[in-house]
């Protein structure tokens, strides 16, 4: 530093919220942030108790605690039908929504590709426009192809839903992959294939992995559609679900709930790893 450069000098006191006010708006931010989370998990923590109730009513204060309503869960033949229907279901429409959306993203990135916003906003229509009206519409549209009431409809129309998360969050991480680097596997003698395989798909994985989460999500929580399409043989957790509020409440259905919220918080610890992951690949700083 040179001898005419001076030190820039702080102002007294400069810190963040050294003032009154900021510290007291800094804390009435906070409690209004607690407040509302705890307003949203209300419901979800206030459900999750009973489903350890030993008696078979939804009712405080609890007498005691039994673990029943769990096992019935897992042994019984309806609810294991509607576990099995689930996996197949999600399972079978997040592969398919992970490569199509991948697929879709890929060509997405294309600077010469005409009418790309057009495109883009067809692909993410499935996350605006009412789920009653997407259930609706693949129900007519199924009818008219004989397979309205298969497994295989429930299968599209899930893959429909979880396509545009997987667009997202894939086109979200091209965002700053080097096409230099596929350009250069190409120049090497590389297919595009190839060069996708073994350049591009390691480097973007995260955000395919991360799209493939929410898509699994997506259909594994579903209910409106698979109430159109599903017939009785065809019917997931969420359906089950409904039905036993509709027809005979049983604690049952917390015990299903509990499972689904923590397959739930599953999925978000995993994501949080890979966005950290992600984020040290490149240096960044939480």
């Amino acid at each position: 530093m040179s001898a005419s450069a001076k030190p820039v000098q702080k102002a007294p006191g400069f810190a963040p919220y050294v003032r009154f006010w900021g510290k007291f708006n800094h804390y009435v931010l906070l409690a209004f942030s607690l407040a509302t989370l705890v307003f949203l998990m209300a419901p979800v923590l206030v459900a999750i108790p009973l489903a350890f109730n030993t008696d078979p009513y939804f009712t405080y204060p609890i007498q005691s605690f039994s673990l029943k309503w769990f096992k019935e869960f897992f042994t019984d033949e309806v609810w294991q039908m509607a576990v099995k229907n689930s996996f197949i279901i999600a399972i079978s429409a997040t592969i398919l929504s992970t490569t199509l959306g991948t697929l879709a993203s890929v060509g997405l990135t294309h600077r010469n590709l005409p009418g790309r916003a057009l495109i883009t906003a067809i692909l993410v229509s499935p996350m605006i426009v009412p789920i009653m009206i997407v259930a609706v519409g693949a129900y007519f549209f199924y009818s008219t192809l004989g397979i309205a009431n298969s497994m295989v409809g429930i299968v599209l129309a899930h893959a429909v839903l979880g396509t545009p998360f997987v667009v997202i969050t894939v086109t979200a991480t091209l965002a700053g992959f080097d096409q230099a680097l596929f350009r250069a596997a190409r120049s090497l003698g590389a297919s595009p294939m190839t060069a996708f395989r073994r350049i591009t798909l390691p480097i973007i994985w995260p955000g395919v992995f991360s799209g493939a989460l929410f898509a699994f999500a997506t259909s594994f929580d579903e209910v409106v559609v698979v109430l159109f399409l599903g017939s009785v043989e065809q019917r997931t957790i969420p359906r089950q679900m409904w039905t036993g509020l509709r027809e005979q409440l049983s604690p049952t259905i917390l015990a299903a709930a509990v499972v689904l919220i923590l397959i739930s918080v599953g999925m978000l610890l995993t994501l949080e790893a890979l966005r950290r992951r992600n984020a040290k690949m490149r240096g960044l700083k939480d």
